[in-house]
């Protein structure tokens, strides 16, 4: 899910030398999250998730909360797969000014949180090709028949909304970002950069 893992914005790899001032960084950001007090909190996720037909496939970004790290990224996916381990992997994918552009992506194994319900779980990215970090989602709502789902971060300031179908209708939009306000997020934050290579989907 593009976008949660923005508190590493801004920061590229150049050379081995940077390596340990992006650890410093991470563990600064750390740090200071631990300083910062209670902050809001997402609502609860409402509904279980069936891992066979949840974490399978490709999912397309319709909506998300501005994000440094994929600012001007449109054409997100995310996908589920199992690697040669049979690990449970994410991989979130966009392209830098058209759909045409240069690639973004991270990836991650994935560790869910809470077996039998699996809507809360963990991914450990490694991000600039070195440095570890793990980011929670949570799955807020989906589809009974898992064609869209929200996910956002406990944290209550990021959400993003994602679709099986990468041109859902206007109508089908508006009662996603609905469902997204129900939830007590500000839905006038929202970009829409559904934008995807002809053919794709």
């Amino acid at each position: 899910m593009w976008g949660h893992i923005g508190g590493l914005k801004g920061i590229s790899m150049r050379g081995a030398l940077k390596i340990p001032l992006l650890l410093g960084l991470c563990l600064g950001l750390a740090a200071c999250a631990t300083m910062s007090g209670p902050t809001a909190s997402a609502p609860q996720p409402l509904k279980p998730i069936d891992v066979g037909q949840f974490f399978t496939g490709r999912w397309y970004e319709i909506a998300r909360t501005p994000i440094s790290l994929v600012k001007g990224c449109v054409a997100g996916t995310t996908d589920f797969y199992h690697n040669t381990n049979g690990r449970l992997v994410e991989r979130d994918e966009c392209r830098m000014g058209s759909p045409e552009g240069k690639v973004k992506n991270f990836q991650g194994p994935i560790h869910i949180l809470n077996p039998g319900q699996n809507n809360k779980f963990v991914v450990h990215y490694t991000l600039f090709y070195v440095v570890p970090f793990a980011q929670t989602y949570w799955i807020l709502d989906h589809g009974t028949n898992y064609h869209w789902f929200i996910v956002a971060t406990p944290s209550f300031k990021e959400i993003s909304i994602l679709d099986r179908d990468p041109r859902p209708t206007a109508a089908q939009t508006a009662a996603l970002v609905a469902r997204a306000r129900a939830l007590g997020y500000d839905v006038s934050k929202l970009q829409f950069p559904p934008e995807f290579p002809p053919g794709q989907g």
